[in-house]
């Protein structure tokens, strides 16, 4: 699963810049320039190393993901599991860049876990402009447009059962909470599975370097969004 998107050297595994990119159009839809394998601050989408963590500990009932660090091209990274359960992504000079807690019932089966990253990464893939375009303009504020920063905080998840498991999710809530130059963006989804409710989860973004709402801006930043997926899907 997925084996495509990184490539496994002894203990580590090392995601390349284009790799990362490919997973971020080809996977979640997401098209910030931070992906791009050419771009000054390229980072790994955090949404690729939350599948590789289900892909190699399996899918848990309960599962909380905290991205700690950015992930830069060719970076050797640890999966490892600690003996409280803990799951920790590390580099070889021991710094961590995610951490997850889980609990409840596990299970490894290959089509439920790739069902649920897909469904999951996809849904995470619209936070712009799907999700955090009305969350800033709701409240008059926006990223800064020559340097817009997203940050992935953090992830949770509570699933009722994983047997016979189909899932599909949608946003329920969405909240920003502004403070001064930079504000927190909540964005709550349900999990279901044929139609029936089997779970809930969370997603928390930090959104820094706020400036007052501009929608001539706005309107540019979406309209390269749209260009560069319609460049990306012509290819």
């Amino acid at each position: 699963m997925f084996k495509d998107f990184y490539a496994q050297r002894g203990e580590y595994v090392v995601i390349s810049a284009e790799q990362a990119s490919r997973f971020a159009k080809g996977v979640a839809g997401d098209y910030n320039p931070i992906h791009n394998p050419d771009a000054r601050r390229f980072c790994v989408p955090g949404d690729l190393l939350f599948t590789l963590v289900l892909v190699k500990f399996g899918l848990s009932r309960q599962m909380e993901f905290r991205f700690t660090n950015m992930v830069g091209a060719d970076t050797p990274l640890k999966f490892s599991e600690a003996d409280n359960g803990e799951i920790h992504v590390c580099d070889d000079g021991g710094k961590c860049y995610l951490q997850v807690v889980r609990g409840g019932e596990v299970t490894h089966d290959e089509a439920a876990i790739e069902a649920f990253a897909r469904c999951y990464v996809a849904f995470s893939g619209k936070n712009f402009p799907h999700y955090l375009k009305p969350l800033m303009e709701q409240h008059g504020v926006m990223f800064n447009p020559k340097r817009p920063l997203v940050i992935y905080d953090s992830m949770g998840f509570s699933l009722e059962r994983l047997d016979g498991f189909s899932p599909d999710l949608a946003l329920t809530r969405s909240s920003l909470d502004v403070q001064g130059k930079r504000a927190d963006a909540l964005l709550e989804f349900s999990i279901e599975s044929a139609g029936e409710a089997v779970g809930v989860g969370s997603k928390k973004l930090v959104v820094s370097g706020l400036c007052d709402y501009n929608a001539t801006e706005m309107a540019s930043i979406v309209d390269e969004f749209y260009r560069l997926k319609a460049a990306y899907e012509a290819a």
